[in-house]
């Protein structure tokens, strides 16, 4: 008898340093999507995780030990959807097969935040969550397919 294994999609959060926006959603997605999806994050020019985005992260309650920031020759070829987190000029994206779905959700960049080590905590607060709602809508939409 054979037993036929369901491959889960995988989904790629997309931004240029894959040290705030990505990261963050990379996390969400697994805690949201994980399940369902398999769950990656890269950048066009990685560096390393952002203190603040960690910090931000953690706060939330999630486990942030085994982030590091990736680069798109990391990630495997056979994505099926590509989400970008950068505003549109900022991200060099990779060439995608035909059938991988884009999606755009631009947000601002929490690391270009200036002000009081509280303020620029809440930057990256309300990015998580703009984040977590889109992330959210996404399971809710696949969840209607």
């Amino acid at each position: 008898m054979s037993s036929t294994v369901m491959k889960k999609p995988k989904i790629l959060f997309m931004c240029v340093a894959n040290s705030c926006r990505s990261q963050m959603a990379e996390v969400l997605g697994l805690h949201y999507l994980g399940h369902k999806f398999d769950v990656y994050s890269a950048g066009s020019k990685p560096t390393q995780p952002n203190p603040y985005a960690l910090k931000t992260l953690e706060n939330f309650g999630y486990n942030t030990s085994t982030l590091f920031s990736k680069s798109f020759d990391q990630i495997p070829d056979d994505i099926d959807y590509a989400v970008s987190l950068c505003q549109e000029q900022e991200l060099t994206c990779p060439t995608f097969s035909t059938t991988v779905t884009r999606l755009a959700w631009p947000m601002s960049d929490p690391a270009s935040s200036s002000g009081s080590e509280n303020e620029i905590q809440n930057v990256f607060a309300e990015t998580l969550r703009s984040i977590e709602q889109r992330i959210v809508q996404f399971q809710q939409e696949q969840s209607e397919n």
